[in-house]
């Protein structure tokens, strides 16, 4: 079988406008050859490839892309165990529950896991970023950072898995990073297994789709409202964008109205649960307060065993799994 490589991938993604900008292709190039540069729609390479320059074979950067096959069918949201759970300890600036925050930094603090991919925010600007954790401490003052802000989230996985030679790495991503994982733990290709031999533990957020920072917070928000990015506390979708002012004021924008501000390649993605992940959480079907978690194989479910019985989780209420069905469902026939 003849590897592909980036001009591949650029025909079949890139120039077609689905790419997810999850950042996988980034971590996973072997000569660090492809960028996304500020928000730009899809990756660029910087003129070299092992294969395409000296024929050496790689085909990294395909293989791990989660839009080069076709769109994932709906009707998946099977799971092996599901509970709807809160923190049970004071996170500040946590969304729905803090289930998740719970969960990984249990895991930190006990050894289960070495170091955690996930989102941070600058606290003044709101700009979103990739961040590579290893300490409970610095978890804690990321949480509350939003997933709905696109950041190609996997790159910093190549600082966790090369630089830093992480072998117990837990990523906290949407669906489009959860499928990239995945792709990584079932590949046969040599330079993928590195990556997918050292996640541990992959947390799956809901996500219906991403906001482009600079369309959205620089663009919409700013230059239409008059809002700057240090007078925003809180952001949240809930069928339409709720954006919650520091000075006690809201803004609500239906969502219709901001699609110009959604990445493009969203409108190809039909998973809103994240169902190859190990555990799936979001604010769905839960009571306010607490987080929705669909717990898919026995690896999520050991975590989540082990943080309820370390007391850093607690249950709360039931789970709405129609209210989940019903929004996968739209989101799978809009794609």
């Amino acid at each position: 079988m003849t590897l592909k490589c980036y001009t591949d991938l650029k025909a079949a993604v890139w120039d077609r406008g689905t790419c997810s900008g999850c950042g996988a292709c980034v971590a996973v190039c072997p000569a660090d050859a492809i960028r996304i540069e500020g928000g730009a729609d899809a990756p660029v390479n910087i003129g070299y490839c092992k294969a395409e320059s000296d024929q050496v074979p790689c085909g990294a950067c395909f293989d791990v892309c989660p839009r080069v096959d076709p769109a994932r069918p709906p009707g998946r949201e099977a799971c092996i165990a599901r509970l709807s759970a809160k923190a049970a300890f004071e996170v500040p600036g946590r969304q729905s529950g803090g289930a998740v925050t719970a969960i990984v930094e249990h895991a930190l603090s006990a050894g289960l896991v070495d170091a955690v991919v996930t989102v941070t925010e600058d606290r003044w600007t709101r700009r979103p970023a990739s961040v590579l954790i290893t300490e409970s401490e610095a978890l804690l003052r990321s949480a509350g950072s939003r997933y709905n802000w696109w950041v190609p989230l996997l790159s910093a996985l190549k600082t966790a898995v090369v630089d830093r030679k992480y072998r117990r790495i837990a990523v906290i991503g949407v669906p489009c990073v959860v499928q990239a994982i995945a792709r990584m733990r079932a590949s046969e290709n040599d330079l993928l297994r590195p990556y997918g031999d050292a996640v541990r533990l992959v947390i799956g957020l809901f996500c219906t789709e991403s906001f482009d920072y600079e369309r959205l917070v620089e663009g919409r928000l700013k230059r239409e409202h008059g809002i700057e990015p240090w007078q925003i506390r809180r952001l949240d979708v809930k069928g339409r964008l709720e954006v919650q002012l520091e000075d006690g004021n809201a803004l609500e924008l239906p969502l219709r109205e901001l699609e110009d501000c959604i990445r493009p390649g969203c409108a190809t993605c039909t998973d809103l649960t994240a169902v190859d992940a190990d555990l799936s959480a979001g604010a769905i079907g839960a009571a306010s307060g607490c987080t929705t978690l669909l717990v898919r194989t026995p690896t999520g479910q050991g975590f989540v065993d082990a943080a309820l019985r370390a007391g850093r989780l607690e249950r709360c209420g039931e789970v709405d799994l129609s209210a989940i069905e019903r929004l996968a469902e739209r989101k799978a026939s809009r794609a």
